[in-house]
């Protein structure tokens, strides 16, 4: 595939990218990987690090055009190079206020197929933003910038005469998006997955999280996986109502994935003011969010644990999802566990029904849904 990355500053996409491209190579296939932003710096080398986005348009898109018009130049003709990696952006946010970041001359010359607008947890975005740049943005300017990078990546999409597949990816558990994020580009064929399965109310129950944690990495073994629990805000937002109780004005958080586990050493922190503030575009995105991925999946895959005290972990969203997708005329598959019987709003909307994550993926083997597991290295 030929894809254009977006993705708003400090998503850190260079070093992402960088690591999907070593990773085919592992596995061996070839990607060939652009950076936009390092292009520019190149046409321009009296330009500061870090001061790129504070030149006038005219020049700024002068050199955005003279770095697309290489990149094209040598990845024409497309057949000969059939997987390339654009990172770039959609849209920027700053001094100048919002403006695009693409022409749609080129981007029709450069014939891309795919667009992957890449999204992380804000308050990381927003720690890497001002590590790597002097400029005043709060955490509702990131939440903000970042629904515009998603919009404006998928109308681009669109206007490419419906040729350009459109994905929102997270980084969120690296290792794990590396390879989701690969195999869209060397092998978007494969069957895409939502795993679906409840969240909020369970991360108090260990035994649950480990469930659902095998039933998330069973998943991604075999399928292109687009997990709603890469992104995880709900956590920081239920830790600032916290600090918030007990007067604290600052939050220190660790970078996290579902269930609160931490990935890596850094605690950026945040102003609890901040996080409240943002507590209505949490829950908005989440929603717009989640249906999206399930609107880019082929299929919805559902986890129903059963609670310690030995009722269904069927939570409100899980509903919602297995309905949508239902609706969008996706296939629904749920594992239901509990003893208790699923009610008709799960048997009436699901295209099948297992006692068990063992039993679901033989299905999908037999049925020959299933990606081999070796050719990444499982």
């Amino acid at each position: 595939m030929r894809a254009i990355v977006t993705g708003q500053i400090g998503l850190d996409k260079k070093s992402y990218l960088t690591e999907v491209t070593e990773r085919a190579g592992e596995h061996g296939g070839r990607i060939e990987l652009f950076h936009v932003g390092d292009m520019m710096y190149a046409e321009a080398p009296d330009i500061h690090p870090g001061r790129i986005l504070d030149l006038p348009l005219s020049r700024l898109t002068s050199l955005r055009r003279a770095a697309f018009k290489d990149i094209i130049s040598a990845t024409t003709p497309a057949a000969d190079h059939p997987n390339v990696i654009v990172n770039t952006h959609a849209t920027f946010r700053w001094r100048h206020g919002l403006f695009s970041a693409f022409d749609f001359d080129q981007m029709r010359a450069l014939e891309p197929n795919m667009f992957i607008c890449l999204v992380d947890n804000i308050e990381m975005v927003h720690h890497r933003l001002h590590a790597e740049h002097d400029i005043d943005a709060t955490l509702k300017d990131c939440m903000v910038w970042r629904e515009e990078e998603i919009l404006a990546t998928e109308l681009l999409a669109q206007a490419m005469g419906g040729r350009g597949e459109f994905y929102i990816l997270s980084r969120g558990r690296h290792a794990e998006t590396l390879e989701t994020c690969e195999r869209l580009i060397t092998r978007s064929d494969q069957r895409k997955v939502y795993p679906s399965f409840p969240m909020s109310h369970v991360v108090d129950m260990p035994s649950v999280l480990e469930e659902i944690d095998n039933f998330r990495a069973e998943l991604a073994r075999h399928f292109i996986t687009f997990d709603p629990g890469d992104v995880d805000e709900k956590l920081l937002l239920d830790r600032a109502i916290e600090a918030a109780k007990q007067g604290r004005d600052w939050l220190d958080v660790a970078p996290h994935q579902f269930g609160g586990r931490q990935t890596s050493g850094e605690r950026p922190r945040v102003s609890v003011r901040e996080v409240l503030e943002i507590a209505g575009d949490i829950d908005g995105q989440i929603y717009m969010r989640d249906f999206k991925l399930i609107d880019q999946s082929d299929m919805i895959v559902s986890l129903i644990p059963e609670l310690p005290g030995g009722g269904p972990g069927l939570s409100s969203g899980v509903e919602r999802e297995l309905q949508h997708a239902f609706e969008h005329t996706k296939d629904v598959y749920v594992v239901w566990k509990p003893k208790k019987s699923p009610s008709p709003f799960i048997t009436e909307t699901a295209t099948r029904i297992f006692p068990s994550v063992e039993a679901a993926m033989l299905h999908f083997e037999n049925a020959g849904m299933c990606a081999p597991a070796s050719l990444f290295g499982h």
